[in-house]
């Protein structure tokens, strides 16, 4: 098992920036991809960032590109997303996610979830 834990959120002016933590403990060695999604009110959960355990490989998705960076420290068993420039429509509780498997963008492959960090982006 893995237990995730978010932090960082937390309301900021549009423009502005914030950085998510997502520190995993148990069984980290297990996980092979850990990712960042939202889900903002009325909307369905959308898939963020990921980055893999080894080699640190990313993927973003269209939204994220340019403006949000996914980092990990293994050693601290931590991943980070980095956001800049936020938007309004980047209100969003973000959660992450650890796969044990290599995943994607597809929130039904990842296997832990953390409980959700409130991000909200005042106009």
């Amino acid at each position: 098992q893995v237990q995730l834990v978010e932090s960082g959120g937390g309301l900021v002016q549009a423009g502005g920036s914030l950085r998510l933590s997502c520190a995993a403990s148990g069984r980290t060695d297990s996980s092979y991809v850990t990712g960042w999604f939202r889900q903002a009110p009325g909307k369905e959960r959308e898939f963020v960032a990921r980055i893999t355990r080894r080699g640190g490989m990313t993927y973003y998705s269209d939204s994220a590109k340019g403006r949000f960076s996914i980092s990990r420290d293994n050693a601290k068993n931590t991943v980070y997303l980095q956001m800049n420039s936020l938007k309004p429509e980047d209100t969003a509780v973000y959660y992450c996610a650890a796969a044990r498997l290599l995943a994607g963008t597809e929130g039904k492959l990842y296997d832990y979830w953390g409980q959700g960090t409130q991000v909200t982006v005042s106009s």
